[in-house]
């Protein structure tokens, strides 16, 4: 079985957009809800998930994630229907 790897965004409380990459969306978004991901989403409450996409090597995942991470706002809502 071949492993896969996920580029998500999450919508914060504050409107804000998280960007990461794993290999399970659902059980690192429990994780950022919990205040156990990212530093960000501790003082940033995650809401909901708004974007994933599916890859099939880390290095591609990776690479997505900084390309989003580099994009404006607007652009980052053209990747889903926004809020």
């Amino acid at each position: 079985m071949n492993k896969k790897y996920y580029v998500y965004l999450l919508q914060t409380e504050d409107n804000t957009l998280y960007c990461g990459f794993t290999g399970n969306v659902e059980k690192r978004f429990e994780a950022h809800r919990s205040g156990n991901g990212a530093k960000y989403t501790r003082a940033h409450k995650p809401v909901k998930i708004v974007y994933s996409r599916e890859f099939d090597t880390k290095s591609e995942a990776m690479k997505e994630e900084y390309r989003i991470k580099h994009l404006k706002k607007a652009d980052k809502l053209k990747l889903f229907d926004g809020f």
